[in-house]
């Protein structure tokens, strides 16, 4: 598939009764930096943890991620932690800072279909988000890593259950994703999938595969690309 036909005013909008968003650097651009604010805490924690410097804590962090689809579920094969202290700390940031997003209001309840949330991180951090930009009314269901089991995206595990929780046909839905990487079991179910671009490693991996249909550089991007059936 050529770069140009993974523009979304290509995107066959009829043909979708589930729209599935990822959380971080997907609902808010990665170019934002909110996502630091969690980056910074899970740091802390390894750092905390493991009693080391913030480099080493860095090093441990980055090496777990790549391992196990997330720090967390890293400490837990690995540490044997049990994730609630994790969870909850990692996801305690401000926000009281962010606006309400009308625009981005206005765009998701343009759409036809239900919505959802599928992250790999908590409900309450979701809400926290969602809440602070006025749109948690449009999403149907937040899926995160607790109802997974505490299994992260890509694993096949997580779609699974995330697709018996809100009995979705995935050929008539959508995922939309800042890392490329856990769009391919999305593809592979039969739903489209949507790479909203990101300089960062992590995201990038993937994202010249054929399992990336659509590229768009972030979601109010999409969103406004998307064809005027919307």
């Amino acid at each position: 598939m050529q770069i140009s036909e993974k523009s979304p005013v290509h995107f066959p909008v009829s043909d979708i009764n589930d729209w599935i968003f990822d959380l971080d650097n997907t609902i808010y651009p990665a170019r934002s930096n909110l996502f630091v604010r969690v980056a910074v805490r899970i740091t802390e924690f390894v750092a905390s943890h493991f009693e080391v410097e913030t480099d080493e804590a860095k090093i441990i962090q980055k090496d777990l991620f790549h391992r196990y689809g997330t720090t967390m579920r890293g400490l837990m094969v690995e540490e044997n932690m049990t994730p609630d202290a994790y969870l909850h700390y990692v996801h305690d940031i401000d926000v009281s800072d962010l606006p309400y997003e009308a625009e981005l209001d206005q765009m998701i309840g343009a759409l036809p279909g239900r919505k959802h949330i599928f992250t790999n991180g908590t409900v309450p951090h979701a809400e926290n988000i969602l809440n602070a930009y006025g749109i948690r009314h449009h999403f149907d269901e937040i899926f995160d890593i607790v109802g997974a089991d505490y299994v992260p995206k890509p694993e096949k595990a997580a779609f699974d259950q995330f697709i018996t929780k809100t009995k979705i046909n995935p050929n008539g839905a959508v995922m939309l994703e800042d890392m490329a990487r856990n769009l391919e079991p999305a593809a592979a179910l039969g739903m489209r999938t949507v790479w909203l671009a990101s300089d960062h490693d992590f995201a990038t991996k993937g994202s010249d595969q054929d399992y990336v249909h659509f590229v768009a550089d972030d979601l109010k991007s999409f969103l406004s690309s998307l064809p005027t059936t919307v």
